[in-house]
Formats: C-alpha cells, sequence, structure tokens
C-alpha cells in the first residue's frame, strides 16, 4: 500500500499513523504496555 496516495501528505501519513498508534495503545493490558514502556526505554525513546 502507499501510504502517501492515500494520505496525500507525509505530514497526513503522520497524523493517521499517530491516531492508530493510539488507538492500539488504548485496548494493551496493563502487562503489554509494561513492556511497550521497557522496550521504549531502552531504546530511548522514552526517558524517566
Amino acid at each position: 500500500m502507499d501510504f502517501y496516495k492515500k494520505y496525500g501528505s507525509s505530514e497526513n501519513h503522520r497524523e493517521e499513523l499517530i491516531r492508530k498508534i493510539e488507538a492500539a495503545v488504548n485496548n494493551l493490558t496493563l502487562e503489554e504496555l509494561e513492556a511497550l514502556h521497557y522496550d521504549m526505554m531502552t531504546k530511548n525513546f522514552i526517558n524517566d
């Protein structure tokens, strides 16, 4: 799938990806959120 054709621009693509990620995160269990948080911390995406 060509996302740029579907969403029209890189900014629209970015916004759509953020919306999808937010929706997915809302459905994660506590254990899944903890695993995601740990993974993001070890990759320096989150600095606590």
